[in-house]
């Protein structure tokens, strides 16, 4: 499945804990806010700036990752664990709202800022995985996580429409 190991300091020193099921508040375990650098093994992770999975996020996946910058250091509250199976994953983008216009199957990691579909889509649905889509092309910006079996059928409610530029899907860990 996957495990997550926080540490309260960059470096993966200091006191550490860890977990293998979503925590929906670091609050009642005695680690909010106070998150420095974390290592996953396996299925990837969301950290997310307020509890119940709330506000900004970062997503890792397995490997070790370190807080660069300010952003989120000692400013996570709760952890999911993504429990999907990511193995060949496919959404559809639609050009217009409520799956109308062009529409598009992506099956990888896609720079639509490369080509014509930039900034131009409103709406998705997610067949397989779990997708990162972001506002700019080299995955900054706004971004927002599309889940496996999601309908989206308006972007405007999200504050994403006609702004996606990049889309990957999330690895699935050695363990799955």
């Amino acid at each position: 499945m996957g495990k997550i190991i926080i540490y309260e300091h960059a470096n993966f020193q200091g006191l550490s804990r860890e977990f293998t099921t979503s925590i929906s508040n670091l609050q009642d375990v005695n680690w909010n806010d106070i998150v420095s650098s974390v290592k996953v093994i396996g299925q990837p992770w969301v950290a997310y700036e307020h509890s119940n999975y709330g506000g900004r996020f970062l997503v890792f996946e397995e490997g070790e990752h370190k807080f660069v910058g300010e952003e989120m250091n000692d400013k996570i509250s709760s952890l999911q664990l993504i429990t999907e199976n990511l193995h060949n994953p496919q959404i559809t983008l639609y050009e217009h709202a409520d799956y109308q216009g062009r529409s598009r199957i992506i099956t990888e990691e896609t720079n639509l800022g490369e080509g014509h579909d930039n900034d131009i889509m409103s709406s998705h649905k997610v067949q397989r995985g779990v997708w990162l889509l972001c506002e700019n092309s080299d995955g900054s910006g706004i971004q927002y996580l599309a889940r496996e079996h999601e309908n989206l059928p308006n972007y405007t409610t999200i504050n994403f429409n006609d702004k996606l530029s990049f889309l990957r899907p999330l690895r699935p860990g050695s363990d799955s």
